[in-house]
């Protein structure tokens, strides 16, 4: 249990990237005060909790409908995260598009889009908590995954409400720099969960 614990942890920690988060959010409410910013983080993180979770208790169930193994999703979803990754370790966040980043300027409420969706609750992330879910065995191992993702959540928060300090004691330097070391380790976990994936398939599992 320790062990997926510690798994959950890292492997959100790194798609989510709290630390990363702060000078995005800073840029996307360069006018607001800190009591809009604090509603704005609030609706952001709670929207993303509920996109998370969802995916993490229904996840599996709805891959069986599908027809897709956990197998087959845990390499697609290594692939995904390993584009990811190599987009942290160049320090290039690339988690909308320009025209989604356009409107999101002219919108008078971010919480949801983009903030939530798709920079907290992004493809990754959505990838991350179905593959640890799949992974836990019973309610216990599911528990556990769940509480890691309510710390990273949690640690979120935080990071968005202090992101004007963030980004001034950091500076863009320093935040890049952590972002490409949690993005070397996110592609190390990418490629074990296509080799994991890889494992299954051609085992027939």
């Amino acid at each position: 249990m320790l062990e997926l614990a510690g798994r959950a942890f890292l492997t959100l920690f790194v798609v989510i990237d709290p630390v990363g988060m702060a000078p995005l959010f800073l840029g996307l409410t360069p006018s607001a005060s800190g009591a809009e910013r604090r509603r704005i983080a609030g609706r952001a993180v709670l929207v993303a909790a509920l996109v998370l979770l969802s995916f993490a208790v229904g996840g599996a169930w709805f891959l069986r409908q599908i027809g897709i193994s956990l197998a087959a999703f845990r390499v697609a979803g290594g692939i995904l995260l390993f584009r990811i990754a190599v987009e942290m370790v160049f320090a290039q966040h690339e988690r909308e598009t320009e025209a989604e980043a356009a409107e999101a300027r002219g919108r008078r409420d971010i919480a949801i889009f983009p903030v939530a969706i798709p920079l907290i609750a992004g493809p990754g992330a959505m990838a991350s908590v179905m593959i640890l879910a799949g992974e836990a065995q019973g309610a216990p191992g599911l528990a556990t995954v769940i509480a890691m993702g309510a710390l990273v959540l949690a640690m979120t928060y935080v990071s968005l409400l202090m992101s004007q300090r963030v980004a001034q004691v950091l500076g863009q330097t320093g935040v890049n720099v952590i972002t490409r070391v949690l993005g070397i380790l996110l592609s190390a976990l990418a490629v074990q969960y296509v080799a994991d994936g890889g494992r299954h398939l051609l085992s027939g599992g």
